[in-house]
């Protein structure tokens, strides 16, 4: 029986790595890589030499029968995203699914927990942490504004990723729908330039245009 084992590997630091997680991708055959740069830095880090293969969004059907193949020959495979947990707002979501569909329990997928984003956020924000609801990335124009005002809505927290590109029309956004929600951005997470800063949307903007170096790096946002 081959194992398919989904690693979640550092959102910046690169000592959040577990112990286990070292171990797993020493271990396999092939590590399936977002980017097999990105990954090769981490690899480095831990004297870790095993093939790499890249498995991204955009990968052809060809890339998925190659990983059923190997599967079939009883390799044991790891599967990274660039940073954090695979499978979370990520295309590895869709190759687990087609490996449970095709193997059923003759592949067993076996999950290796560490960091992710919207937890590491929710952890240092001050904010309820008790139900939230996840959003993933959130949609560029098609229902945007109709998210907005289910955000505005909620009884919940609402957490979602943001890039610096769009974190600007974002908070504009909050402040048209939800002007009096506290919300806590949280950027570069781990990273050198980790922030946590928490206000309304009308002072988060203004926090913003008068800083434009706090535009950059990924954003997690918390709508409480």
């Amino acid at each position: 029986m081959s194992n398919f084992y989904v690693v979640a590997t550092p959102i910046g630091n690169l000592g959040d790595i577990t112990f286990r997680a070292v171990e797993t991708l020493t271990s396999v055959d092939l590590i399936l890589c977002e980017d097999t740069r990105v990954t090769k830095k981490l690899l480095d880090k831990y004297g870790i030499s095993v093939l790499t293969m890249s498995y991204h969004a955009r990968s052809k059907i060809s890339k998925v029968e190659k990983i059923f193949e190997l599967l079939e020959k009883g390799k044991n495979l790891a599967l990274v995203s660039d940073a954090g947990t695979p499978g979370i707002s990520d295309p590895g979501a869709l190759l687990v699914s087609k490996i449970k569909e095709k193997f059923g329990d003759e592949v067993q997928v076996i999950p290796i927990p560490g960091a992710t984003a919207v937890i590491t956020a929710l952890s240092a924000s001050g904010l309820p942490t008790h139900e939230f609801t996840f959003l993933g990335f959130l949609p560029h124009k098609k229902g945007r504004e109709t998210l907005f005002k289910k955000i505005a809505d909620a009884k919940r927290t609402m957490v979602f990723y943001e890039s610096p590109h769009r974190i600007l029309k974002t908070m504009e956004s909050l402040q048209k729908f939800c002007p009096d929600k506290k919300v806590c951005l949280a950027r570069e997470l781990t990273k050198i330039y980790e922030e946590f800063k928490t206000g309304t949307p009308t002072e988060l903007l203004k926090y913003l245009d008068g800083n434009t170096e706090k535009q950059r790096g990924e954003f997690t946002v918390i709508v409480a």
